[in-house]
């Protein structure tokens, strides 16, 4: 395992995983620990915001172009960009089941579900993990 392939990888690859490597920290973090506490409160903010770092960022990597020069992974990002501050807003008017729901889909489906295709053969996570 080698940082060097993402050190050495043209902006915004570098930023937009160390955002997702972040999120999926401080999501993990949010899910263990005790909710609705200030700290729970503002560790959510930063999490919404480095999800929304991560699905902008993603509209500067094309390097799977199937559709223009995008891929399906960015209707994904899309949907990132409308449930994260979604889920956001069902916190302040504290409808917490459909915050909770959102919060836990995004972390599986967006950051776990999207970070696991990040590890197929070419991609610079790849190299990373298992090498050129």
């Amino acid at each position: 395992m080698s940082l060097g392939p993402l050190l050495s990888a043209p902006p915004p690859i570098p930023w937009h995983a160390f955002a997702a490597f972040a999120a999926l920290a401080i999501g993990g973090a949010q899910l263990a620990m005790p909710k609705g506490t200030p700290r729970h409160r503002v560790l959510g903010y930063v999490w919404a915001g480095l999800m929304l770092v991560v699905a902008i960022s993603s509209f500067w990597i094309q390097q799977i172009r199937l559709i223009g020069p995008f891929s399906p992974i960015h209707i994904l990002s899309i949907l990132v960009v409308v449930s994260a501050p979604l889920a956001v807003w069902y916190a302040h008017t504290h409808k917490v089941a459909a915050h909770r729901s959102a919060m836990i889909k995004l972390y599986l489906f967006a950051l776990i579900g999207a970070g696991i295709f990040t590890l197929l053969p070419g991609r610079v996570m790849h190299a990373v993990v298992f090498g050129q």
